[in-house]
């Protein structure tokens, strides 16, 4: 069955960003939430994932995450120090 609904913006923004993080369309999220409020016996549990537990680097930065490319060293600059040398140059 079909219906329309008004959903407040701050709402919606919510849900569709819960349905990016498990990989699920909006529908499946809300369909998944009157489940649970309405307590069908039929709703199915899943553990939700987050999306950066999903997430794949790609090949090369693997390659270089593994080789220690983007840990600090301790001649790096802070980044605060490097945020006000950008503000001080505009």
């Amino acid at each position: 069955m079909k219906t329309t609904i008004d959903i407040p913006e701050s709402l919606y923004k919510k849900a569709k960003i819960r349905a990016v993080e498990r990989r699920q369309t909006l529908k499946q999220v809300v369909l998944a939430s009157l489940e649970r409020e309405l307590g069908s016996p039929s709703a199915v549990e899943e553990p939700p994932t987050s999306y950066w537990a999903n997430r794949h680097l790609l090949p090369e930065f693997a390659r270089l995450e593994a080789q220690g490319e983007f840990t600090p060293h301790a001649t790096d600059r802070d980044i605060t120090e490097l945020i006000s040398d950008d503000r001080d140059g505009r």
